[in-house]
């Protein structure tokens, strides 16, 4: 990855690295029950929880273990979400995103993604993204399967947050899963 941070655009979105100038954005992303339901993450209580948020992203990117991007939509530079990336050994990478209710099933998620993804096959040597969703989120399911990564099974009490276990559904893209697109 680049030493500095990659500043993506698509049609309709601007993924750039967050500020603390946009802790208020994300706290009102963060602070939604509806938001954290299948997140390792509680809703959270204040604006400070959302700058800390930001300022361990940034650490994470600066040793060179994530990326995360903030999404804003280009009319309003507005944080109202954010995707990005893990990198793990063995070439693979976990994504992970999430994004305001207002602005779900609107196709901005999906145009996100194929973004981040593009830019992680073009800028480094990954050659397998995985995704990780809790059974009941079909939503996201639908969204991975849209974007041409493949259910892999399910992953039985592989995540533990919010004092329970969880089932996790598998799924994944490849390197060369490109060319079948």
């Amino acid at each position: 990855m680049s030493d500095s941070f990659p500043r993506l655009e698509t049609d309709r979105l601007i993924l750039r690295a967050a500020k603390l100038s946009d802790a208020e954005a994300l706290y009102h992303v963060y602070a939604d029950a509806d938001v954290t339901r299948y997140l390792d993450l509680e809703a959270i209580a204040s604006i400070e929880q959302a700058r800390r948020i930001i300022l361990h992203r940034s650490d994470r990117f600066r040793s060179g273990q994530a990326v995360r991007w903030g999404i804003a939509l280009k009319s309003s530079y507005r944080l109202i979400g954010s995707c990005g990336f893990s990198l793990r050994p063995g070439f693979r990478a976990e994504i992970g995103y999430e994004l305001a209710p207002a602005y779900w099933r609107q196709g901005i998620m999906s145009e996100a993604l194929t973004a981040i993804i593009g830019y992680g096959w073009r800028s480094t040597h990954i050659n397998r993204f995985e995704a990780f969703t809790m059974l009941e989120n079909t939503a996201s399911a639908q969204l991975l399967l849209k974007l041409g990564f493949q259910e892999e099974g399910i992953l039985r009490d592989y995540g533990f947050w919010k004092g329970t276990f969880h089932d996790l559904r598998s799924f994944a893209l490849l390197r060369g899963d490109r060319s079948a697109k």
